[in-house]
């Protein structure tokens, strides 16, 4: 299987440090969130990978819906990413997920299968799978 994109990004000083991507557009500060004890103020790993999973099962749930008989707009989708993290039984920490999808357009019952179908091909949703808990919430306009 061919790699159809790769990109790299550096961190320096973990989570009060910075990153930056190999092409230079992605170059932030990142701060300790202040709800864990930091002073806040820049991002932070989970907002990052909140950000990247919207806007990345948005995509798959376009990118599936091009094949339906009706047609939603792109706008037409919103997703809402929240990211949770937590310690667990090993002294380590675990990532949880909700992903609030509203379509507007289509029925309940469409909308649930577009989701659903999305689940299955978003790259995010396929490298959480069984390592991460992802709950799905779809509301339709």
């Amino acid at each position: 299987m061919s790699t159809l994109y790769s990109t790299k990004v550096t961190a320096v000083g973990g989570r009060s440090g910075t990153i930056r991507s190999d092409d230079g557009l992605l170059d932030l500060q990142l701060a300790m969130p202040a709800a864990l004890g930091g002073k806040g103020g820049a991002t932070n790993p989970e907002q990052l990978f909140a950000a990247g999973y919207a806007a990345c099962f948005e995509n798959a749930v376009i990118h599936v819906g091009r094949s339906k008989p009706q047609k939603v707009k792109d706008d037409d989708i919103l997703v809402v990413a929240e990211v949770g993290l937590s310690p667990n039984a090993s002294g380590g920490f675990v990532l949880s997920v909700a992903l609030d999808v509203t379509i507007t357009g289509l029925d309940q019952a469409a909308a649930e299968a577009l989701v659903a179908q999305a689940h299955a091909v978003c790259p995010y949703s396929n490298a959480v799978k069984g390592n991460i808990d992802v709950k799905i919430t779809v509301t339709t306009k």
